[in-house]
């Protein structure tokens, strides 16, 4: 075997190791972080009452780790179509592994495909969740005239617990 073929394999080895989980043969069990509910209610209230502040309004919903909605809230006068849409701008959070907008724009190629898929809405507005480096979730907004201003309450409503979250043991 040539120096560049056993360099190439050492590099793609380490490629794949980096990317894949740490199990071992001996690991029956992972540890997986999860978010409360508490913590969920309060980033979604937190994205409402932003929205609010800035006189939209809107719904916030926030999913954990596999897509399942944890927490809703829904402001006095938004519609219930907010909530869908918001829960499918969450849930294009946790396919993609990026704020929802990022992904609207760099997977423009396969937007309309994405958008097909129940419970998935590519616009902006969805945001991630993470605990210290972990994807636990995303809460997605709607109902301010833009998703770039529905992922403005979202961020805002991500604030409070901020600290908290980053150094979540």
């Amino acid at each position: 075997m040539s120096l560049k073929k056993i360099a190439a394999s050492a590099v793609v080895l380490l490629g794949v190791s980096a990317a894949a989980p740490a199990f071992s043969e001996t690991t029956d069990i992972i540890t997986v972080r999860r978010m409360t509910m508490e913590l969920a209610a309060e980033i979604a209230r937190g994205a409402v009452l932003a929205c609010r502040e800035k006189g939209y309004q809107s719904s916030a919903v926030v999913v954990d780790r596999t897509g399942n909605i944890q927490a809703v809230m829904r402001d006095t006068l938004a519609n219930r179509f907010t909530i869908l849409a918001a829960e499918g701008k969450a849930n294009a959070v946790i396919l993609s592994n990026v704020n929802s907008g990022v992904f609207r724009e760099t997977r423009a190629d396969i937007k309309e495909e994405m958008n097909s898929i129940d419970g998935i809405m590519v616009l902006g507005g969805g945001v991630e969740i993470r605990a210290a480096g972990s994807l636990v979730g995303a809460v997605g907004v709607s109902g301010a005239p833009g998703g770039d201003l529905d992922e403005e309450c979202a961020m805002k409503g991500l604030e409070g617990p901020q600290e908290r979250l980053d150094f979540a043991d």
